[in-house]
């Protein structure tokens, strides 16, 4: 019997024998033998089509796409925060169409024109992050000779347009209350964690219960994965001790006493927000990003200087130039900050519908 050895191809038979497969080692595609039988001219044309994808996927030597490469190997990439990585990976597939650009040709007007149709295509944040990207990836490009130098170094942010209203406002009072006091028992310590610390959604609806201990709570940021240290105020404490007992392994549940999706919450929390909205009790346009504003709003109220309040919320650096302090113990300094946090609060509960469960 003959056997066929095609390059870059694995063919073997099931285990029976009564069955052939054939897969491309590198990429792992398949190819359909019932359409291509082993042997046949549609055979081998298919196997030369993915021969000739793989090839083409390579990135060729002094283009964008090597430099995107390189850089997504090297522990400068792979050691960020999983969510930095994914930022990282949205701007990389967006650059796709234009990966076999030569790294000579790029300057500033080019980058600044691929800026402005990214904020065309998806918006000023994205352009500015991609902005960003671009500024990280060719520095590092730059400092391995793959590059001369940083062609995004410099280039200025889009600026948003005057008029336009916060996208992540800080709350009222009135609506922190209002909010609080319409929410079902099952979502209020998910709302209490980011109306009471500044955890930021994912952070608060994916902290581990065990985090949360003798009224205080320990963990990091997923983004930046810089140490959060929170004594609980007495609001929070109230809410986090009077929640319904469940066995998910986050301190927060839903009502089925399953940990929470990102989508999930969301969807619970637009239909609350938009009953709000209709009867008045909150403004338009509140978002559960805007409580992480609220918090550093409420601490710069206070006194709380910058780098107190990027300690609470979990930022490495101040105005995107400071680094973290790392190793800091932050646990006397916080347990200071928390305090007049809420005595603060308790000056301002006037009209404060306690939670009832």
């Amino acid at each position: 019997m003959t056997v066929l050895r095609i390059k870059g191809f694995k063919i073997f038979r099931s285990r029976h024998g009564n069955k052939s497969y054939c897969y491309h080692r590198k990429t792992g595609t398949s190819i359909d033998l019932n359409k291509a039988p082993i042997g046949s001219a549609e055979f081998f044309a298919e196997c030369a089509r993915i021969s000739a994808i793989t090839r083409a996927t390579k990135p060729k030597p002094g283009t964008l796409g090597l430099l995107i490469s390189a850089y997504r190997t090297h522990e400068a990439f792979t050691d960020l925060a999983p969510r930095t990585r994914s930022d990282y990976q949205k701007v990389f597939d967006y650059l796709k169409p234009i990966e076999d650009t030569a790294l000579v040709q790029f300057d500033k007007p080019l980058i600044v024109r691929i800026r402005d149709k990214a904020s065309n295509d998806k918006g000023r944040k994205f352009a500015n992050d991609l902005k960003a990207r671009f500024s990280k990836l060719f520095a590092w490009g730059s400092e391995r000779g793959y590059i001369a130098s940083n062609p995004a170094s410099g280039i200025q942010d889009i600026r948003r347009k005057k008029g336009l209203p916060d996208p992540n406002r800080p709350w009222t009072d009135g609506e922190r209350y209002a909010v609080l006091s319409a929410v079902p028992i099952h979502m209020k310590p998910a709302i209490a964690l980011m109306m009471f610390t500044g955890l930021g959604p994912k952070d608060a609806l994916s902290l581990p219960r065990n985090f949360y201990k003798d009224g205080q709570i320990a963990t990091s940021r997923a983004k930046t994965g810089a140490p959060v240290y929170w004594p609980c105020p007495l609001h929070l404490q109230e809410i986090l001790d009077g929640a319904a007992k469940h066995n998910a392994v986050t301190l927060c549940a839903n009502s089925f006493g399953q940990v929470w999706t990102t989508d999930g919450f969301n969807a619970s929390w637009r239909k609350i927000r938009i009953k709000l909205e209709n009867e008045n009790r909150v403004g338009p346009a509140l978002t559960l990003y805007g409580l992480r504003h609220t918090v550093a709003t409420i601490l710069r109220e206070i006194g709380c200087d910058e780098r107190t309040i990027a300690d609470a919320l979990g930022q490495k650096t101040i105005e995107m130039a400071r680094h973290y302090a790392k190793g800091a113990d932050l646990k006397p300094k916080m347990r200071g900050v928390v305090q007049s946090f809420d005595a603060e609060l308790n000056k301002r509960k006037t009209g404060f519908v306690k939670p009832d469960g």
